[in-house]
């Protein structure tokens, strides 16, 4: 957890506080005298927001007009799929060939 300082906006370090005597802490803003005691415990949980990812295979449009070959499905090992081939990874990877079962519509790929 990062604590700025009131006064001058700068990040405060945390330092064992000889003034207060013991093993109290407090926040020192390193550029000017403030100064906050640390009197209970400080908890802080930040969850990042995922980014929100379009379902490309499931889309109407992009099975129109696409070609059909003889490959097993995996799910209800039917003998024809929808094909079609993306480059997904850098260039100099082979694209991915994803798949569609003509008889259930089980979506997969394959490298």
């Amino acid at each position: 957890m990062l604590i700025f300082c009131p006064k001058c906006g700068n990040r405060t370090n945390v330092e064992e506080d000889h003034d207060a005597g013991g093993y109290s802490y407090a926040f020192f803003c390193p550029t000017c005298p403030y100064k906050r005691i640390i009197d209970q415990p400080i908890e802080s949980t930040k969850y990042s927001k995922l980014k929100e990812v379009d379902d490309v295979l499931n889309d109407a449009n992009t099975w129109k007009n696409v070609d059909t070959t003889s490959v097993k499905c995996p799910k209800c090992e039917h003998g024809e799929a929808y094909f079609l081939q993306m480059q997904i990874r850098s260039a100099d990877e082979p694209s991915t060939t994803f798949y569609r079962c003509v008889s259930c519509t089980h979506n997969w790929k394959e490298n």
